[in-house]
């Protein structure tokens, strides 16, 4: 599939890249081990303690607290798609790419894969990944893997929750759409792609 550089100009509907200096995070970053499954730690107290945090905390999410923490592994494979009620904050000492979508192309409950569009960030730069898109944990070409800081409100991915109201509920402030490929259907998700499970 075609991958687009955030600095296109299709980037635009789906996030914005932050220009600041986060020499700190990318530090504590390049540490991080990337194992052979993907993992995901929604709160690294080292990441935490960091002068970058409170940047984060007052001038990107706007006082409000917030979590950091990072996804790592290995992925090629699209698998699920999420949303947030809030932005995400990703950047990465090391080149890493976003398979992306938008809330407004879900339809009767379904998203059509052939939809979602490739994003190439290079290695530290920051993105914000506005609450209207569709994402889910990152991929690399490389077989190294990838090691991603992941900024959210604080309680976000903390805790499964069920909704009669909102089926694709999933944890607490995650909205999944899975394939019906993917591991996380057996773990309960909700199906919600259609189409090809897309990889890169």
């Amino acid at each position: 599939m075609k991958i687009f550089s955030v600095y296109d100009q299709e980037f635009a509907e789906y996030g914005r890249i932050i220009e600041d200096n986060f020499d700190d995070i990318y530090a504590v970053l390049s540490k991080i081990e990337r194992p052979f499954e993907v993992v995901y730690n929604p709160s690294f107290k080292p990441f935490e303690q960091l002068k970058s945090f409170n940047i984060l905390k007052n001038h990107y999410y706007g006082g409000m607290p917030i979590q950091v923490g990072y996804c790592a592994g290995h992925n090629k494979t699209l698998n699920c798609l999420e949303y947030h009620l809030d932005s995400e904050i990703n950047m990465s000492d090391e080149e890493f790419i976003l398979l992306l979508g938008l809330r407004s192309q879900i339809k009767n409950g379904k998203f059509d894969t052939s939809l979602v569009k490739a994003f190439k960030i290079p290695a530290k730069t920051a993105v914000e990944i506005y609450a209207t898109s569709l994402h889910y944990a990152p991929c690399s070409k490389s077989d190294k893997g990838f090691r991603v800081l992941v900024v959210l409100p604080k309680g976000t991915n903390i805790g499964k929750i069920k909704s009669d109201k909102e089926p694709m509920l999933f944890m607490t402030n995650k909205w999944l759409l899975a394939h019906p490929e993917s591991i996380e259907v057996k773990n309960g998700a909700y199906i919600g792609l259609e189409g090809d499970n897309l990889t890169i």
